[in-house]
């Protein structure tokens, strides 16, 4: 009976270290596995010296970040002799940025002889803004055309101090500040700069013909006045692409000037009309009232000739001899009438 018993604990003491072993060799396979899939990275790393462990290659797919392009973008920084740590590659990644531009605006400017820092980078490419266009753009310089034209303005319209507009049209050569690209002004700025240059520019010119003889007057006045400042762009160049010859605005607003003043005159000449003829009308009512002051007044002589009589102050010689004198006075006007009538007719 004790011989079946340890016979039959010999037994299961196999069947665990069987298991044991198989469960060992199930997890040897499995490291096997993943160390075989990252080999060949590591061994990249390895050779062109990125320094990034096999670890860190796991950790990378734990954490479900592209590691092949991080070790890309990786082993092409230093092979550029840029030094960036794997950690800053891996967290532009997992904040949804573009590693594979910035890293080659970062290796363009480092070629290009521009320190520029890998987070600097990686923080205009989180702006939104292209960090590789604005490395090329250093380095090749860009032209801007002032005005744009896909605002819908084909030129800059200015007038001169003789009232002549000059129509110009400007192109603006541009090249990056990499240390003020982040906060820095954008092209927009630099249109309307170069644009309000120009437009003052031909305001101070005495005459059109100044600025037609020599457009450069305009591209010297312009870069005096450092338009550039507090932007992201370094003006190269202002070169005046064309320049015309627009209306006469001097003319145009003298002669709006002289119609405006005959119009003001006319009215003022019609109030005055209007005026006077109020006069004329009030006048004709001032004489009517008085000719009717003057009836009320005759009607009054009789009565007064009737009260002189009864208090006896008017005798009936004395009324006789009044009566004649205006018999004798209307005679003499009659005539006097009939004679001026006659020399009237004689002129005629």
């Amino acid at each position: 009976m004790k011989v079946h018993l340890f016979a039959a604990n010999i037994f299961e003491g196999k069947e665990v270290l069987w298991i044991g072993g198989a469960i060992l060799l199930l997890v040897f396979m499995f490291f096997l596995v993943v160390f075989l899939s990252f080999l060949r990275l590591w061994i990249q790393c390895f050779l062109t010296g990125a320094r990034i462990s096999i670890w860190d290659l796991i950790g990378m797919k734990l954490r479900n970040v592209d590691y092949p392009m991080i070790v890309r973008q990786k082993i092409a920084l230093v092979q550029a002799g840029v030094k960036v740590a794997t950690q800053d590659l891996e967290a532009h990644y997992l904040a949804r940025g573009n590693v594979p531009k910035t890293a080659a605006a970062v290796i363009a400017a480092h070629k290009a002889g521009f320190e520029w820092d890998w987070r600097r980078a990686a923080a205009i490419d989180l702006a939104g803004r292209d960090v590789l266009d604005a490395v090329k753009t250093s380095v090749y310089p860009k032209v801007i055309d002032c005005p744009d034209p896909a605002k819908g303005r084909p030129t800059l319209d200015g007038v001169c101090k003789n009232g002549i507009q000059m129509k110009a049209r400007a192109r603006v050569t541009v090249r990056t500040k990499l240390d003020r690209l982040v906060g820095g002004a954008t092209e927009e700025t630099i249109i309307a700069r170069v644009g309000e240059g120009i437009v003052k520019a031909i305001g101070s010119a005495e005459h059109h013909s100044d600025v037609l003889a020599n457009p450069n007057l305009i591209s010297q006045a312009v870069l005096k006045n450092s338009l550039d400042s507090q932007t992201a762009f370094e003006i190269v160049s202002i070169d005046v692409a064309e320049i015309d010859v627009g209306a006469n605005i001097g003319a145009n607003l003298q002669a709006d000037q002289a119609a405006a003043d005959l119009r003001v005159a006319q009215a003022q000449a019609e109030k005055r009309r209007a005026l006077a003829v109020a006069q004329e009308q009030e006048m004709k009512a001032l004489v009517e009232e008085n000719r009717a002051k003057l009836v009320l007044a005759e009607a009054e002589v009789p009565l007064a000739i009737s009260q002189a009589f009864r208090d006896g102050h008017l005798g009936v010689m004395d009324y006789y001899g009044l009566r004649n004198l205006q018999s004798d006075t209307e005679m003499r006007n009659s005539i006097a009438g009939t004679s001026q009538s006659g020399r009237n007719d004689n002129r005629a």
